[in-house]
């Protein structure tokens, strides 16, 4: 099993939910974050004062899904939350010892 992480730009969430549930994917969890990579941060001027912004709002989407639809899932990731542009963000895939569903103790695949 696989742990797929991302963080997408707010405004592809949607396009990015879709894009999942035509792979197949039934659940995610999806988090407000906050953060920089290499853009750094940028001035912003309002009211005439000036403004660093050095982290910017993302969605971070966590799923866990077999190792057969892993590849999917991230192209699904790549084509729909890629803008082009500075701070698309990032997909992180790392291996998911055990599951267990609470409700149930069910384990491993089973419990996805």
């Amino acid at each position: 099993m696989k742990m797929i992480e991302a963080i997408i730009k707010p405004f592809k969430l949607d396009d990015v939910k879709r894009a999942l549930d035509r792979v197949g994917i039934p659940g995610m969890t999806v988090s407000e974050v906050r953060g920089f990579g290499r853009q750094q941060g940028n001035l912003e001027v309002f009211r005439r004062d000036e403004y660093e912004l050095s982290f910017f709002p993302k969605m971070k989407l966590e799923v866990v899904v077999t190792d057969s639809l892993a590849d999917q899932v991230v192209s699904a990731l790549q084509d729909r939350g890629r803008t082009g542009n500075y701070g698309d963000g990032k997909i992180f895939v790392s291996t998911v010892q055990d599951v267990i569903r609470i409700r149930t103790g069910e384990r491993g695949e089973t419990a996805l």
